[in-house]
């Protein structure tokens, strides 16, 4: 309750909560489930952001081999249920070889050490090992892999198909594929990372916390929309630089309300930069974004504030000292030889000493990366140790992209559209406010060059260029490609959402995550416009006016409109899309 009230998103992960109707020893009680648990959480949440403002934000995860798995992805199908609440499953690639395979996948839950005299550990028919984050109840091994009991089996394309009918009707889950964010992590010996924040661009550990910023690509184009249009990579680089400096001397001022996230912060000082409008700065350079040309151009912006920004974690480091966990000693556990066998050809043997900065700039698979391109850099981190763990992450920046970049697209996305309506939340208002806005590039484009251009139009004089391409023009593997560019350089995750048209195919639907696995995501989100399921802070005007809301007011009166149609409620004005949702929300009496 005192992180959401100071503001903060949470995220937290329920499968490790016994699966519904599991016996609780110590309680003599049958337990009902993570669920119910879940419900809990969101009624708090509720209840602390409903006097108004900007309401609170939960990420709930989920293990897909966990008992309760279905009902966790048919969970938000119940009007009003889990509405303060993203919902993501932790995929490994354990289930996504069974998927392929068309194996069953069995549904476990660790052995508690009290129960292991009750099944045959050595039984495969009952027992399989699994990466687990809690161990000390468990039975587990030396090298981490904790005992889980076999409850049942289901088909893995069928659990598979579940996930993605839910996913294409209702936009949830999303996925979190959870060994290659464990497998990509900086802090690789000491975190295992199981849930991320709400928009699913930061993974952390529990209490971890990571303060957030990101720069306008749109500042760097130099002569937009000309043949001479540029890229300034020499401003760039010293504006990261500086923007460096600046996160990490926010960690001293971080403000978190407990006592644990701020003891997590100071001992590893992970903060993340990222970046907005870089569909905005691909039509200042006339690159349309589902382009070969846009994805280098999107490696070689993130590659470069990689570069500059762990240029200064060492010259920080040099200057102030680096992160605590840098210099703090560490055992060589069988473990860490099971996940980097590399330690092994290196000497390492079980009860060796090892320092965090070794386990950290030598040891990790992104800084082995970053060693490709920056070798002597990467060299000295291991000697001196970097000023932080974590240096980059991509955030949606809804807000400040509307509020500072005038409008400048969001984080690593396309503009949504040249001309729409986004559904803003205003202080003391229980729905939305409908605002309409058109995108940073089309009032530059009329400023420089035309100022009579308007998106759609078949006019000559009016028409706007090839490379002005929108959310919905963009094949959603083009969008994976573009995020696979990105994440190359970017050591924590990053927030994007594929946006899928309405009446896009649910075959080809589904190929979007299995090829998002294939070339390497933490993470993949797409969003269909389903007005019935979910609204959408960006939303086309075409959208609103072709969809039909019928619901009931809390009087018993009822109303059927155009989703773009105002209507009066408890004294205010709202377009029914939005006093659709803020009813179905809970945020009035009865929908």
């Amino acid at each position: 309750g005192l992180t959401l009230k100071a503001g903060c998103g949470i995220g937290y992960e329920f499968s490790t909560l016994r699966p519904r109707g599991a016996y609780v020893s110590g309680a003599g009680a049958y337990t009902s489930g993570p669920l119910s648990f879940m419900d809990i959480y969101d009624k708090m949440c509720f209840t602390v952001s409903s006097a108004g403002g900007r309401r609170g934000a939960q990420m709930g995860t989920f293990d897909v081999s966990h008992p309760d798995v279905k009902e966790f992805i048919r969970a938000k199908r119940e009007n009003g249920r889990l509405r303060q609440f993203n919902l993501s499953l932790l995929i490994t690639d354990e289930f996504m070889g069974a998927v392929k395979a068309d194996r069953d996948w069995p549904l476990v839950f660790p052995v508690n050490i009290k129960e292991q005299h009750e099944i045959d550990l050595q039984d495969p028919s009952k027992v399989v090992w699994r990466d687990w984050p809690l161990t000390e109840t468990y039975v587990h091994r030396d090298d981490g892999l904790v005992a889980c009991k076999i409850y049942s089996h289901i088909r893995a394309r069928h659990l598979w198909d579940m996930i993605m009918v839910s996913t294409y009707d209702f936009a949830e889950p999303g996925f979190i594929l959870i060994d290659r964010v464990n497998e990509m992590n900086n802090n690789w010996w000491c975190e295992n990372i199981r849930a991320t924040n709400p928009c699913g661009e930061q993974p952390l550990p529990p209490y971890g916390s990571c303060l957030l910023g990101s720069v306008n690509l749109t500042k760097f184009v130099r002569d937009p929309f000309t043949a001479k249009a540029r890229f300034d990579w020499e401003e760039y680089r010293e504006v990261v630089r500086v923007f460096t400096r600046m996160l990490d001397n926010v960690v001293e001022i971080n403000g978190l309300p407990l006592a644990q996230q701020r003891h997590e912060i100071a001992n590893k000082r992970r903060h993340g930069m990222g970046y907005l409008g870089l569909g905005s700065t691909l039509a200042l350079l006339r690159i349309p974004y589902d382009t070969a040309e846009a994805c280098k151009f999107t490696e070689d912006v993130s590659r470069e504030m990689a570069v500059a920004g762990w240029e200064v974690a060492l010259a920080l480091a040099l200057e102030k000292g680096p992160a605590p966990i840098m210099d703090q000693g560490f055992v060589v556990s069988a473990e860490m030889l099971r996940k980097r066998p590399e330690m092994v050809s290196d000497g390492y043997q079980i009860g060796d000493a090892i320092t965090g900065k070794v386990l950290h700039a030598k040891y990790s698979r992104y800084m082995q990366r970053l060693a490709e391109v920056a070798p002597d850099l990467v060299q000295n981190l291991i000697e001196t140790g970097a000023r932080f763990t974590h240096h980059s992450s991509i955030a949606p920046t809804g807000t400040i992209s509307l509020s500072l970049a005038n409008n400048a697209s969001n984080g690593i996305e396309p503009s949504f559209a040249h001309h729409y309506s986004r559904n803003v939340i205003r202080e003391g208002r229980k729905s939305k406010e409908k605002v309409e806005v058109f995108s940073f590039e089309l009032l530059a484009y009329r400023q420089l060059i035309n100022a009579k251009a308007i998106p759609g139009s078949d006019k000559e004089d009016e028409k706007l260029p090839a490379y002005f391409i929108a959310a919905d023009d963009i094949s959603p593997k083009a969008h994976v490609d573009i995020q696979a560019a990105a994440q190359k350089w970017v050591d924590s995750s990053i927030s994007k959402t594929a946006n899928v048209p309405t009446e896009y195919p649910y075959e080809d639907f589904k190929n979007i995550y299995t090829y998002a696995h294939a070339q390497g995501l933490k993470g993949c989100t797409t969003f269909r416009f389903n007005p019935a399921a979910f609204q959408g802070v960006l939303v086309k005007e075409s959208d609103l006016e072709n969809t039909i809301y019928r619901f009931e007011l809390e009087d018993g009166s009822s109303v059927e409109a155009r989703g773009n149609e105002e209507i009066e409620y408890d004294g205010e004005l709202h377009s029914a899309a939005n006093l659709f949702d803020a009813l179905k929300e809970g945020y009035y009496g009865r929908y």
